[in-house]
């Protein structure tokens, strides 16, 4: 199976970095994309996102060998309702979200008899929208692709080719282990940055602004977290909820344990934890995960 035209549904982050790479790499692949916002719509068609924005999700996916859905895992269901009448037979139906159960089921409803195959590009920013994509988003960085039960061989050895194309490390799971894993690493994080946000701007009051202006660098790098799309993460915690509720009694049972320890002027508790703790963050350097230069590799004032 080649694919040779993909439509992309939904044109922000994640959507343009898909159209942006398949140009800079030179593929020969025809892009097409659609997005329900018709100003993001325009500014795609500015950006040459993808080769040919659409006014309908119809034509959008018209003859497309690939498609994939680059919107909030709560819309998957109506984006895939909407492109339905469009779809030709046997063509692969996948998508970027953080959750991959809640999706297959999403779009297994929407498109009965569909061929879809979930994916999870682990990669992007703390920025959405149209203007936020970019060419090289996916190097080096995995896709986890979620294949149901009898997936057809051929159209999965094309989605982990297409992705490869991109630049991506393939890796293959199942959908459930999927979101325990992600839990851990993406979704309980992001859940502890919004929340300690937030109890610092519940506390601008008290501090008369201190928490803001002599923020230092934990705190920058939870408000950066923090930033990202509202829209996005409220329908990864409500889609993936029972994996995120079952890390974050995990997570709750830890922090009392460190409650503890403090209590108790446990000086050595509190270093086994924090070397341990230092070893994890070398390893995530030695895979390539992170930059190991400070503050991240960022250049200050960016």
């Amino acid at each position: 199976m080649t694919i040779s035209r993909v439509a992309i549904i939904g044109l922000g982050l994640l959507g343009g970095s898909i159209g942006l790479a398949v140009k800079a790499r030179g593929l020969a692949i025809t892009t097409t994309g659609w997005d329900r916002d018709a100003q993001v719509r325009a500014r795609a068609a500015e950006r040459g996102l993808v080769g040919t924005v659409c006014e309908r999700p119809e034509d959008a996916v018209a003859k497309a060998d690939l498609v994939i859905l680059c919107v909030p895992v709560g819309a998957m269901g109506d984006a895939a309702r909407a492109i339905a009448p469009g779809l030709a037979p046997g063509t692969i139906i996948s998508d970027v979200g953080s959750s991959k159960e809640a999706v297959a089921t999403a779009l297994a409803d929407a498109l009965p008899g569909a061929c879809i195959i979930p994916a999870h590009p682990v990669a992007g920013t703390e920025q959405s929208g149209p203007d936020a994509g970019f060419a090289t988003l996916f190097a080096g960085r995995w896709c986890i692709i979620t294949p149901p039960e009898g997936c057809d061989p051929a159209a999965l050895d094309a989605l982990s080719g297409f992705w490869t194309a991109l630049g991506s490390k393939v890796e293959l799971m199942d959908a459930a282990h999927h979101d325990l894993v992600l839990a851990v690493t993406s979704h309980i994080p992001h859940l502890i940055a919004y929340t300690i946000v937030g109890t610092a701007s519940d506390l601008e009051d008290v501090t008369q602004s201190e928490v803001i202006k002599y923020s230092a660098g934990g705190f920058r790098d939870f408000t950066r977290i923090a930033a990202s799309d509202p829209v996005m993460w409220r329908d990864v915690f409500l889609s993936n909820k029972g994996a995120v509720l079952e890390m974050l009694g995990r997570f709750t049972e830890d922090l009392t344990a460190m409650q503890r320890a403090i209590r108790s002027a446990d000086g050595d508790a509190l270093f086994d934890l924090f070397t341990r703790t230092r070893a994890i963050r070398r390893q995530v350097i030695e895979q390539g995960q992170d930059d190991e230069r400070p503050d991240f590799g960022r250049e200050h004032g960016k």
